[in-house]
């Protein structure tokens, strides 16, 4: 099989992929997206059977397209999402090939570009762009082996309460994934524990505006770097039911037992931190942080939106906060199963060029590596703290459109000394 020639091939034809598509076709760049399932894939098949967006229609999307199938302030299903994209790339034309997956990408020797090897032969790319996302590899800490006899599964596996055994459950992590899991699972009439760490808890809606809204105006997703000590802090927010705000002390109401931390596990007994109360403390300063500055910014420009006093009422602390449980043996908690919404790890294996660091971290400013001619896409924080959700990586995929479009300028400019050299021109 001969080898294809292009100019710039983009692995991975999620949300990042798309973007990076229409940026390059905007200018005239020859390219190809490869992907190996299906457009968006992991929003079909990595997520629960009730995820929502957790940002609503109108905020979540490109600009070129709106969501025509739900209202501008609901909050999409999986499937519309993964939906909108695949009617993204055919209104764009995206020159995108499915069931394509690459193996390995290495620089040429001798010659400019990258040697690419996929299931369906081999590639020469002048530049390849990473856009497989932050979301490659699920993390499951090495805490409880798997001879505990307790059923174990990542939050992407997790589909609905029916697949886990009789019993109580364990939820580690309390970001927006962990909170709606441990919800649904306790809503299915099961005892549920749920093991909260540090977050960030902004309020659904204030003064008639969405948390995205507020973020925006407020200037918080344009924030660079996040703030010292916070870099693995969730954002616990939900787009379930219709949207609202995550309230630990509501779910402690509703039956759900908050724990700290999950540290240790040690002959059928948990182990947790003892910072949960440190940690639902922190989320509710950083909660009544963003109304003031909600309450400053209306103010300040002399906006007509309605005063919301109630938002400030904190429900009273329930009985896992005033004596919160450290220790505890699942057995007798009837505890047979376990979901760790821990997040994600990426997985940079297919890419063997010199972009990483020793932990495999890509070495990269705004989505531009450290090996010339490889670009990052998708990544979080890679430009701004909105890089990785859907809005924010197409401004990213844009940015990174210009500094191919400015290496291509170089080789024009090279190419064209070369003819002059040699009397062609």
């Amino acid at each position: 099989m001969s080898i294809q020639e292009v100019e710039v091939l983009v692995v991975g034809a999620g949300q990042a992929g798309v973007a990076m598509s229409e940026h390059l076709s905007e200018r005239g760049i020859p390219h190809i997206v490869l992907e190996r399932h299906r457009i968006a894939e992991r929003w079909r098949s990595m997520r629960w059977d009730s995820l929502v967006a957790n940002g609503p229609a109108w905020h979540d999307r490109f600009p070129g397209l709106e969501f025509t199938d739900t209202e501008p302030g609901s909050f999409p299903s999986k499937e519309q999402v993964a939906d909108y994209f695949v009617a993204y790339a055919q209104k764009i034309g995206a020159p995108i090939r499915c069931g394509v997956e690459v193996t390995s990408v290495r620089r040429n020797v001798g010659a400019p570009g990258f040697h690419v090897q996929t299931s369906d032969g081999e590639f020469n790319a002048r530049y390849v762009v990473a856009a497989t996302g932050p979301f490659q590899r699920p993390v499951i800490p090495a805490v409880v082996p798997e001879t505990a006899g307790l059923m174990q599964m990542h939050s992407s596996s997790y589909r609905n309460p029916d697949q886990l055994p009789e019993g109580a459950v364990l939820v580690v992590g309390a970001g927006s994934s962990g909170v709606q899991i441990a919800a649904e699972i306790q809503r299915s009439g099961r005892q549920v524990f749920l093991s909260v760490g540090p977050h960030d808890r902004p309020p659904r809606n204030y003064r008639g505006r969405d948390f995205c809204w507020w973020l925006g105006v407020l200037g918080k997703w344009d924030a660079s770097t996040p703030a010292a000590g916070a870099e693995h802090v969730t954002i616990a927010v939900s787009g379930a039911d219709g949207g609202h705000t995550v309230d630990f002390r509501a779910l402690a109401e509703n039956g759900i037992k908050l724990v700290g931390r999950t540290t240790a596990f040690d002959n059928g007994t948990m182990r947790f931190a003892d910072d949960l109360r440190t940690n639902i403390a922190n989320g509710d300063a950083h909660y009544l942080e963003l109304l003031d500055e909600a309450d400053a910014y209306v103010e300040r420009n002399g906006l007509d939106l309605p005063e919301e006093p109630e938002a400030r009422f904190l429900r009273p602390d329930p009985e896992s906060l005033t004596n919160p449980i450290r220790e505890l043996d699942l057995a007798s908690a009837g505890i047979t199963s376990i979901v760790w919404a821990t997040g994600f790890a990426v997985d940079y294996s297919w890419l063997q060029v010199d972009a990483f660091d020793d932990k495999g971290k890509p070495l990269q400013q705004r989505g531009v590596s450290t090996e010339p001619g490889v670009y990052f896409l998708g990544l979080p924080w890679q430009s701004r703290r909105g890089s990785s959700f859907i809005w924010g990586v197409w401004h990213d995929a844009k940015y990174v459109a210009d500094q191919i479009t400015i290496q291509r300028s170089y080789l024009v400019h090279n190419e064209q000394d070369a003819l002059v050299a040699s009397g062609a021109v």
